[in-house]
């Protein structure tokens, strides 16, 4: 979910930025979320032929049909969270 939070911010992403945002993930992790991701067609990535190579990730129409859902989930746990004493 994370994933599709920060790529629904940002029209394209770079592999890099996505690991800067998301602290907490190691690079292996990200990587194999990303290519599931895109096997799912999810997200789609572009490589382009330079050196350093630059990859870059977007969400495809089927990655944004899910924001709608995603901001419901998010709406629920609003609605639904304990507020402890």
């Amino acid at each position: 979910m994370i994933i599709l939070y920060w790529l629904s911010e940002n029209d394209v992403m770079r592999f890099n930025a996505l690991q800067r945002n998301i602290a907490f993930i190691s690079y292996k992790t990200l990587s194999v979320m990303l290519k599931e991701m895109e096997a799912d067609g999810i997200i789609m990535r572009k490589e382009y032929p330079q050196i350093p190579p630059k990859v870059e990730y977007s969400l495809t129409e089927l990655g944004r049909s899910l924001l709608p859902i995603l901001n419901m989930m998010c709406d629920w746990g609003e609605m639904n969270q304990k507020v402890s004493p």
